[in-house]
């Protein structure tokens, strides 16, 4: 289970995991962001933040979360991951094949915040040289 709220002031979504993932969370997030995005363009990041990654509760929790992805990674600027657990601090390396969206871990959300709020191509002093790539 997932709980979201859309920071429409400065277009970040805010995803806080709770539990294994299910598909009816990817229903009303899709709705949710599919409104924000049809009034106007893109989000500018996307805060993931839990005690760490519970999975998938089962197979169509899986295939909603791929749909999401696949329907709206490209309009997806950031993607800040603040969880705890190696899945967490991987996830940006491996999910940056994949998607549109720059990916880091954080260890907390108010660098994930900094990074997510600042201009594309600034580096956010909350990143030092290692971790911009």
């Amino acid at each position: 289970m997932m709980t979201h709220k859309l920071r429409a002031e400065d277009s970040i979504l805010v995803l806080r995991l709770e539990r294994a993932l299910a598909a009816s969370d990817f229903t009303s997030l899709a709705t949710l962001v599919d409104g924000h995005l049809d009034r106007g363009g893109k989000l500018h990041g996307v805060l993931i933040s839990g005690k760490s990654f519970s999975g998938w509760e089962d197979l169509d929790g899986l295939i909603a979360h791929l749909k999401f992805v696949r329907n709206h990674h490209s309009r997806i600027d950031k993607v800040a991951i603040v969880a705890d657990g190696l899945v967490a601090r991987l996830m940006p390396r491996v999910a940056s094949h994949f998607v549109h969206a720059r990916l880091h871990h954080f260890d907390d959300e108010a660098s994930a915040m900094l990074w997510l709020k600042a201009a594309p191509g600034q580096v956010s002093p909350s990143l030092d040289k290692e971790q911009v790539s």
